[in-house]
């Protein structure tokens, strides 16, 4: 299987190509605003769609949709191509599925609240400790109670009925404050009004759809459009690494193939890190470290590679780095710790390289046989074959009206769940409340009944068993009470007669 040519090496005059076998050792794309990481990036696309796998990234910026159209073909870019020695360099476009959270500019991408976790929910509602712990008593409560969290009206409809019995409810999960509940319903608020409804509900995003392969053998493309939803960060990475979780959790082990199930590319990958809490960081460390064995390779994108923890940096085998600009002690310091990363090449000084970078050159660095990183080459990165460029509406619905999803997740699905389910409890109980109370016998008539009531009474008059009960006692008592006061008198006059 051929490899995927990423440019030509201008240190030691050489093709630097990334191996399928280790397409999932994950990798690294780094660089400044501007510098050609977006370019990078479509052409690794690109040469994993060429030889059948599936790849899924974000477009942030609304770039990355030039890969459903051809390139141009224009003078400048036939002449990159001969420079770096791509023999077979042809415009054209790759199997794209568009997605789009919002439904906008693709198919509707949805979880349910259940599949995204009170953890993760927490972080996208930006919650504290203690109202995150009262979400969690709601998710404790509907699997107890047999109740479906699909949307955020299922988890609007669990949390008024949390409040409605927090005192019982205290007693098993804990205390539950009116003011915890107050403060998650209004953050569903804001989520709502961000556009965040739409995002929770069924149909569920399947991943056997991120997945595909086209007709031609080649890897289809899942892009998500990320322009608007980029604006809500906690979303955004949020939304990435449940994705990224429930690849981890429903894939099977394969150990090391000959090339990768599924590439997933995480751009902006900082979002990720920013405000994160220690058991999240070590929840993705987990992730990367493992899922290399399902099949999956991870690429991260950011501006700095110190914007990766350290733990996962030391995990990705494959980094590409653009050109940074050392302006500040934060760039000085950007430029120290990308250095460090790579493997030395005696015919380049690394640091000097890295802020002397053209746009669309880079430091490479890929893993080769054994799986051993070559030494690092400053590289002139090959022009990929689509369109470097946003693309318009109208050849975005056309995309779109080819897609093979589109059925499936367009149209969404409302079926019974815990809204619906306390709804219609409460509306029983409700006529139950408001039905006229049963009649007795005594009000339907009847001689039976009139001999009942005559024998045993009623509620305001006692019958024949109960007045012949009281008189059989006050009898009894006057016997017993006479035996008794004279067995006194006679004591109290010493018996004389």
């Amino acid at each position: 299987m051929d490899p995927i040519l990423l440019g030509k090496g201008l240190t030691d005059d050489v093709a630097v190509t990334l191996l399928p076998r280790f397409g999932n050792r994950h990798g690294l794309v780094a660089g400044a605003t501007g510098t050609g990481k977006t370019v990078t990036l479509m052409t690794l696309a690109e040469g994993f769609s060429r030889m059948g796998v599936p790849v899924f990234m974000a477009d942030v910026k609304g770039d990355v949709s030039g890969l459903a159209v051809p390139g141009d073909g224009s003078e400048k870019i036939l002449q990159r191509a001969r420079q770096i020695g791509v023999a077979d360099y042809a415009a054209g476009a790759s199997p794209v599925i568009f997605w789009d959270i919002y439904g906008a500019k693709g198919h509707p991408v949805r979880t349910t609240v259940s599949e995204m976790g009170s953890i993760l929910l927490a972080r996208i509602l930006e919650l504290n400790d203690t109202q995150s712990g009262v979400l969690d008593i709601v998710f404790k409560l509907a699997d107890d109670r047999g109740l479906l969290l699909l949307d955020l009206d299922d988890l609007r409809a669990l949390l008024a009925l949390v409040a409605n019995e927090r005192k019982d409810i205290a007693t098993e999960y804990g205390l539950v404050s009116t003011a915890s509940v107050g403060a998650i319903q209004r953050a569903l608020l804001r989520l709502a009004q961000n556009g965040g409804e739409g995002f929770f509900g069924e149909p569920a995003l399947e991943l056997a759809d991120l997945m595909r392969t086209g007709t031609d053998g080649r890897g289809v493309i899942g892009i998500l459009a990320a322009d608007q939803l980029i604006l809500n960060p906690r979303l955004y990475s949020s939304f990435l690494l449940w994705l990224l979780s429930e690849l981890f959790e429903q894939l099977p082990e394969v150990g090391d193939l000959d090339k990768p199930k599924l590439v997933f590319v995480f751009d902006e990958a900082h979002l990720l890190f920013d405000d994160s809490p220690p058991a999240l960081v070590q929840r993705v460390e987990q992730v990367v470290r493992l899922i290399r064995s399902k099949g999956v390779g991870v690429y991260f994108c950011s501006q700095f590679p110190d914007d990766v923890p350290d733990n996962i940096l030391g995990q990705l085998g494959n980094r590409v780095q653009h050109a940074l600009r050392a302006f500040t002690p934060r760039d000085q310091k950007a430029v120290r710790v990308a250095a460090e990363t790579f493997v030395p090449n005696p015919k380049l000084d690394v640091a000097e390289a890295i802020s002397r970078l053209g746009t669309g050159e880079a430091l490479v660095s890929t893993l080769q046989d054994k799986g051993v990183p070559m030494p690092v080459q400053q590289t002139l990165i090959a022009p990929p074959r689509c369109r470097m460029g946003s693309i318009s509406e109208a050849e975005r619905s056309q995309v779109r009206a080819g897609s093979p999803v589109g059925m499936k997740y367009d149209k969404p699905i409302d079926r019974e769940s815990a809204a619906e389910m306390l709804a219609g409890r409460a509306e029983a109980a409700a006529k139950a409340a408001d039905a006229p109370p049963a009649k007795d016998d005594a009000e339907a008539g009847g001689f039976g009944q009139s001999i009942k009531d005559a024998v045993f009474g009623t509620k305001r008059r006692q019958g024949m068993v109960e007045t012949m009960a009281k008189q059989t006692a006050r009898t009894v008592g006057n016997q017993v009470g006479r035996q008794i006061l004279r067995g006194l008198l006679g004591g109290i006059f010493g018996g004389k007669r």
